[in-house]
């Protein structure tokens, strides 16, 4: 897991060492200054000589000033490092998350993922600034002063050396208490993220039916749970600190009764009082970077959860990646279905769609109809490969979807769904998604194929107008054509409109279709659509039912052949009449 971790440090590599560096030099200095205050205090204390106090003086001031100015650069370079890794890891996630299939992604919930950049990205980079700083000055540190606490007394250091493990044993048992708590945290933020972004959402619904107060309960109920669960391992924490003071100041009262025992009774030749003034520094010293060591085990034992999560998206292998010697250009519209059934799961025994076989020739207009849940988005999301089939082969232009480069096929194939999104940004921002190099004329014209003309020239700053996020200022209608704009700017050989002209009124929809018909007259176009009269001049009808295609035909061949189709259409048309009816009243 560190490994591949580490592979995104990358070019923070040099600031991560040079902080290491920096703060051996501070510790190395840290340590020498209180021995050298033990010769300056002897020296003060037994044959007073003002050379040697100024000498002593001097070289301890100079150590104080390098070891503040490595002390700053160890904490500058830190923040630089630890700062360029969290960047390279989110950007790496976020990198691999645009890799992902459809079926990769049904894998996380949207609100998971913007945990793990978020959150868990965080947990790592405070947990990467400790090791690369603390995790090296403690260890140093505690070696050295333990070393140095052995020349002046092997009796004080033996004390050291007994307290020590009863620290470590104490951290050990507090931190494997904690670690299952923070586990079960992060998750629980993925619980608040989803609750959030689902409320914002859903505003409008929330207040169309007055469920702020339920929502705000939903949202207390995980909030309070995170309280609980932190406030639980916080409280086991809190023992760290209390455990480190007892053994600290046990230490200390132990050294400074046998220090003094033994500087009364020696007369001072075995241990002075400069000698034991240095060991009480030293005892903070050591206890000080046990204590470190016990923050650096709380900050990888907080992230040792999120850096898990965080390796699973790195690690998740894209189910659908580019074969290799790819073909880059497809040669037409057609498409092909072989024996093809699909499942979500992969599992054979819960397909969505069962034995599919369709052959449509390049150009033709082909509409399909059928119950929601009939798996008519599913059957057209095969075809820009979106999904892969579980069993059969589609094929585009001839070849099998699979042996396409992936942007050269999704270049090829557009999908105008129902719900389409608008990005935040101008309208003509939004409309060169379709094509990046688009000009002006390009991006009008595509317009006015979409109907999609008429409103924009009528606002203010007309191809200028700012859109919100999700398109919140324009209506559904509006967002469909514009929608619908920016797939035809792509310019594909297959053009599919999944219920895209739903919020559509009927006349704007006959519209559009008359001038697919003039302007796209080799463009294959599948149109999906509750309405009969938005698929009733197509080449061929297909009509679905649980995964399955029930009955195929034209429109009049339908209406003698199928009860259900027959049945719609007269039932629309009915509510189409009253609706005139009403209208000429």
């Amino acid at each position: 897991m560190v490994k591949k971790l580490m592979k995104s440090i990358r070019e923070y590599k040099t600031p991560s060492i040079l902080t290491s560096v920096f703060v051996f030099f501070e510790v190395v200095l840290e340590v020498l200054i209180p021995y050298l205050m033990s010769y300056l205090i002897d020296s003060l204390e037994n044959n007073f000589n003002m050379s040697v106090v100024i000498k002593l003086g001097v070289i301890l001031c100079v150590m104080a000033l390098l070891s503040l100015l490595f002390g700053f650069l160890s904490g500058s370079f830190c923040a630089k490092a630890s700062s360029g890794f969290s960047k390279n890891l989110r950007y790496d996630m976020f990198s691999k998350i645009q890799t992902f299939s459809f079926s990769n992604i049904d894998k996380y919930s949207p609100a998971g993922l913007v945990t793990r950049l978020t959150t868990d990205i965080n947990f790592v980079q405070n947990a990467y600034q400790m090791i690369i700083r603390t995790a090296i000055r403690a260890p140093i540190m505690l070696i050295l002063a333990l070393t140095l606490t052995f020349t002046i007394n092997v009796t004080m250091a033996l004390i050291l050396l007994v307290a020590s493990p009863l620290l470590v044993v104490g951290l050990y048992f507090i931190l494997k208490n904690v670690h299952p708590i923070f586990r079960r945290v992060v998750k629980e933020y993925d619980d608040m993220n989803r609750t959030v972004q689902e409320n914002v959402r859903a505003a409008r619904v929330v207040k169309s039916y007055v469920r702020e107060d339920y929502e705000v309960k939903k949202f207390e109920k995980v909030s309070d749970l995170i309280y609980k669960d932190n406030t639980s391992a916080r409280k086991i924490l809190a023992f760290t600190s209390p455990l480190m003071q007892f053994i600290m100041y046990a230490c200390m009262i132990l050294v400074a009764w046998f220090g003094a025992e033994i500087i009364v009774n020696s007369g001072g030749s075995s241990l002075d009082t400069g000698q034991l003034s240095a060991l009480f520094t030293y005892i903070m010293q050591i206890l000080m970077s046990l204590m470190m060591l016990s923050f650096i085990l709380v900050s990888t034992t907080i992230a040792r959860p999120s850096a898990e999560r965080i390796i699973e998206i790195l690690d998740e292998k894209p189910t659908i990646v580019n074969c290799e010697n790819s073909i880059t250009k497809v040669k037409n519209g057609d498409v092909d279905f072989e024996n093809v059934s699909f499942s979500y799961t992969g599992d054979i025994s819960k397909l969505c769609l069962k034995d599919i076989n369709l052959h449509i020739k390049t150009g033709q207009v082909i509409g399909i109809l059928g119950n929601t849940g009939s798996s008519k988005t599913t059957l057209i999301s095969l075809i820009p490969r979106l999904y892969d089939a579980t069993m059969g082969s589609v094929y585009v232009g001839g070849k099998n979807v699979k042996e396409y480069d992936l942007e050269t096929l999704r270049d090829s194939v557009a999908v105008v769904l129902q719900k389409n999104v608008l990005f935040s940004g101008t309208i003509t921002e939004n409309l060169k998604w379709g094509n990046k190099d688009a000009s002006m004329e390009e991006i009008k014209h595509a317009c006015k194929v979409a109907c999609a003309d008429e409103f924009i020239e009528k606002m203010p700053d007309k191809y200028d107008t700012y859109i919100e996020e999700g398109g919140t200022n324009v209506s559904g209608g509006q967002k469909q054509r514009l929608c619908i704009a920016r797939a035809l700017l792509k310019k594909p050989k297959i053009l599919i409109l999944d219920d895209s002209t739903s919020a559509v009124d009927t006349k704007t929809d006959t519209l559009i279709r008359q001038s697919f018909k003039q302007e796209l007259p080799k463009t294959t176009k599948i149109i999906i659509s509750q309405r009969v009269s938005s698929i009733q001049d197509a080449d061929l009808i297909i009509i679905m039912e649980s995964g399955k295609i029930l009955q195929t035909g034209t429109h009049s061949e339908l209406l003698k052949t199928s009860e259900l189709y027959k049945d719609l259409y007269e039932s629309q048309n009915k509510k189409r009449r009253k609706s005139n009816a009403k209208d000429k009243e």
